[in-house]
């Protein structure tokens, strides 16, 4: 049975360097009738749980540890059984949000997550984050870039654990090597396209931000 995408989007609070902000976060959920894959449980274990319904949930990814990227995870990992992966170098992210709980699994870069139909290639992609990562799938056509890479440009920079130029390396080579054509879903509003985006690079080294 062929792999489908499903966008849920849930509601809550980010919070980083003595900042808070209202924020809406994409969680996909990838697979087929009876198996999937969410990637970034965010906000809302409850509603995500009732999206994935009574299929089994194998792996809750997380594409980088920022709170409002990562704080669902552990409960719905208790409810479901499945495993929680983020890249190490996110450790420290993750902590601040959960000192006493680990994730499950390490991310590692080049790696492939395989289930629910789909395989999904783990790109390191520091910037936003230090263990920031892209999950491209080439059967589907599709990479889900987190907060790496949005509809306009790259994510936000300005706190703490991320730096300018290390996203713009982590997206001319890791993310618009990839076929133009390759729909690019985010991690918060609307997706776009590698080809979409690819022609606004030297704007965003220009802008600086």
């Amino acid at each position: 049975m062929a792999a489908r995408i499903e966008r849920l989007v849930t509601a809550g609070r980010f919070t980083l360097d003595g900042g808070t902000w209202d924020v809406e976060n994409n969680v996909w959920i990838v697979g087929d009738d009876h198996e999937v894959i969410v990637i970034d449980a965010a906000h809302d274990a409850d509603a995500i749980a009732a999206a994935v319904g009574d299929r089994r949930l194998t792996a809750i990814v997380c594409t980088h540890a920022h709170n409002d990227h990562i704080d669902a995870a552990p409960a719905l990992a208790d409810a479901t059984g499945a495993v929680i992966w983020l890249h190490p170098d996110d450790l420290p992210l993750w902590k601040r949000t959960h000192p006493d709980r680990d994730p499950d699994a390490h991310l590692l870069d080049g790696q492939v997550i395989e289930g629910a139909g789909v395989d999904l290639t783990v790109l390191h992609t520091p910037g936003h984050a230090p263990g920031a990562v892209c999950l491209y799938d080439p059967g589907l056509g599709v990479v889900f870039t987190g907060d790496t890479l949005f509809q306009g440009g790259p994510g936000a920079t300005g706190r703490s654990y991320s730096h300018f130029p290390t996203i713009i390396d982590s997206i001319r080579d890791r993310l618009l090597t990839l076929p133009p054509e390759t729909k690019v879903l985010t991690g918060h509003g609307d997706s776009t396209t590698v080809g979409a985006e690819a022609p606004h690079l030297q704007e965003w080294i220009a802008r600086g931000h």
